[in-house]
């Protein structure tokens, strides 16, 4: 185990750790302040489209995927970038695929909300 805090104390830490990293994220992030911005939008979109609470979840549950995904992606491209900046087909590939989860969870939100909104709206 290892040393450090425990119990109450070490959730209230991890807590700290988890605000500083959004604070940085929505510091040196462009791409993560565009995103929280679309969260914003369509969550509140969401109350207006959704007709129950389990779509208004299907709605919510993938921008939240979306924010995890982009500071899950910043963070493998800050450590590629603490490594070395010399151009290495590894770091590319890193930050490509980190990429490119980015892409699948924009894409995620797309089909779920076309698909309520086609529900609603055409069905």
């Amino acid at each position: 185990m290892k040393p450090g805090k425990s119990g109450l104390a070490r959730i209230i830490a991890a807590t700290g750790y988890s605000f500083s990293g959004i604070k940085a994220a929505f510091r040196n992030e462009a791409a993560f302040r565009q995103e929280l911005l679309l969260v914003a939008i369509l969550g509140t979109a969401s109350f207006w489209l959704a007709r129950s609470v389990t779509e208004w979840l299907l709605l919510i549950a993938p921008l939240f995927v979306l924010l995890i995904v982009e500071l899950l992606n910043s963070a493998i491209e800050n450590v590629v970038d603490r490594v070395g900046h010399e151009i290495h087909e590894l770091s590319g590939r890193a930050k490509d695929m980190s990429s490119a989860a980015v892409f699948f969870s924009l894409a995620l939100i797309a089909i779920t909300w076309g698909t309520i909104a086609w529900d609603r709206f055409y069905a």
